[in-house]
């Protein structure tokens, strides 16, 4: 009888079928986040140009705080992708429990900040109107974003695992109940009053409260306790902690470091005018939508890596890589054809007829040239957030943080502050820094990849093998 032997051709038509089976979920998760900010960032366009214009820099001055616990939060994932990969189930609930118990943490000291909203965005000289606006949408979002935190902490169950369907079903519900409570709080519909900015981040935090409600709900429940230990390894454990914080805060730092460097971008474009403040965030709003399913693939590339790591499959980690790029690759070309030859579409979401909300052909014109730097970068972008995907899910996050910090000094944060506050440049010169700071990304991520460090990494217990954490193992342990 004929064996059913695999071949080439069908392995690989597997890989790629996995890969798909994971990350898109991610994607329409990471998806459904920016289109809750794309929304409010729409909504707030055709409420007010003050509106607008301190949607982005309070949310991404917020952002950039939160996301140094997002960031650590989220690096559950690949613990607990490492622990299924080296048969070690039983160490899932307690690495899940490590997460929540930083989760309650990072929402005490993020309420803490909120406290300094008004001396914050007074460093920004933004016009006052526009600077009281900033802190309040920072203030409410940052005492809100311990569920954020959580919710994230406790998506890595399923992320994971693989299984990245729940997350997506849970993130699709949290934007469902978003968006027509975003609107109805900045109008004021219904028996809702006109509440402004104020009511787009009321909105968003609802939004997280729920989808941390709903996890929960999915997650503690007998049966996972039965397979993972999810209620009866829920005491904090320091070593367990401690690793997390290890290889956690510097991938954590340097998604920071990223953010700061786009915050403090959109400071500086503050600087030059109010009117190149509302089209860059225009275009920042529609670039997003393009970024973040490029997040979704990174984040399932960690997954799927830290998983083939744990088996000690350093061949399959490197196809999970190049397999993801073959994906992307019909994507990144599809958006920078729009923004090349129909970037009008795109710009008009966010214009509405009355002049005072941004309706002008300047606007406009200025919205089309930066979305061709977007069109641009995008495939380098998309690089980067591979590399480093794959980098993460080995745990070499320390190379990335000192990397990537570096780079958003002097490749962004200087250039722009120079050129701004000496030279007077204009709108166009600083979006040229956004592009040759990604490419600068894409070229050290890439090295670091090429040179293949990370394949001897792993983040987990090594067990009996004597292995220190960032060592190879010698082989997989199991239960």
């Amino acid at each position: 009888m004929e064996q059913n032997i695999p071949t080439a051709k069908s392995r690989k038509a597997v890989r790629y079928g996995k890969i798909l089976s994971v990350s898109l979920p991610l994607v329409v998760s990471t998806a459904t986040t920016m289109v809750m900010e794309f929304t409010d960032r729409m909504f707030l366009a055709r409420y007010s140009l003050e509106a607008i214009a301190a949607a982005t820099p309070g949310g991404l001055t917020a952002l950039l705080f939160i996301a140094f616990f997002l960031g650590v939060a989220n690096y559950v994932t690949v613990f607990i992708a490492q622990y299924l990969g080296a048969g070690m189930n039983h160490r899932v609930g307690a690495a899940l429990w490590q997460g929540i118990y930083f989760s309650l943490l990072a929402g005490l000291v993020l309420a803490g900040i909120s406290l300094f909203a008004e001396p914050l965005f007074r460093l920004g000289g933004h016009e006052p109107e526009v600077q009281r606006l900033e802190a309040l949408y920072f203030r409410i979002l940052c005492l809100g974003a311990g569920f954020n935190v959580l919710s994230t902490a406790l998506s890595c169950f399923y992320m994971g695992q693989g299984h990245t369907r729940p997350v997506m079903a849970v993130f699709t519900l949290g934007m469902l109940f978003n968006i027509p409570l975003d609107y109805a709080l900045i109008n004021g519909i219904g028996p809702f009053p006109a509440l402004g900015i104020a009511g787009a981040g009321l909105a968003t935090v609802a939004a997280w409260v729920l989808m941390a409600l709903l996890f929960g709900i999915l997650i503690f429940r007998p049966e996972n306790d039965r397979r993972f230990g999810v209620l009866q390894n829920r005491r904090w454990e320091k070593d367990l902690f401690r690793r997390l914080m290890t290889f956690g805060i510097p991938g954590a730092v340097q998604f920071c470091m990223d953010l700061f460097a786009f915050t403090f971008f959109v400071f500086m474009v503050g600087r030059i005018g109010k009117a190149e403040l509302a089209v860059s965030n225009i275009v920042l709003s529609i670039s997003s939508l393009a970024f973040m399913p490029m997040m979704g693939f990174s984040l399932g590339a960690s997954t799927l890596v830290g998983q083939a790591l744990g088996r000690n499959r350093e061949d399959q980690a490197a196809a999970v890589a190049r397999s993801t790029f073959h994906i992307l690759y019909g994507y990144i070309f599809f958006l920078a054809f729009i923004f090349l030859l129909f970037p009008e579409w795109p710009l008009s979401l966010f214009i509405s007829g009355d002049p005072e909300a941004g309706s002008n052909p300047v606007i406009l014109e200025m919205g089309i040239i930066l979305l061709r730097f977007v069109a641009f970068y995008i495939i380098f972008d998309a690089h980067y957030m591979v590399f480093t995907g794959v980098l993460k899910g080995a745990g070499d996050t320390r190379f990335i943080m000192w990397s990537i910090g570096g780079l958003s000094i002097l490749m962004m944060v200087l250039p722009v502050w120079i050129g701004v506050v000496f030279l007077n440049a204009g709108v166009y010169y600083v979006w040229g820094c956004v592009t040759l700071f990604i490419l600068s990304l894409f070229a050290v991520s890439g090295l670091r990849y090429r040179a293949g460090k990370w394949k001897t990494m792993r983040v987990i217990e090594t067990g009996n093998t004597g292995e220190n954490e960032t060592g190879p193992l010698a082989g997989p342990v199991h239960q």
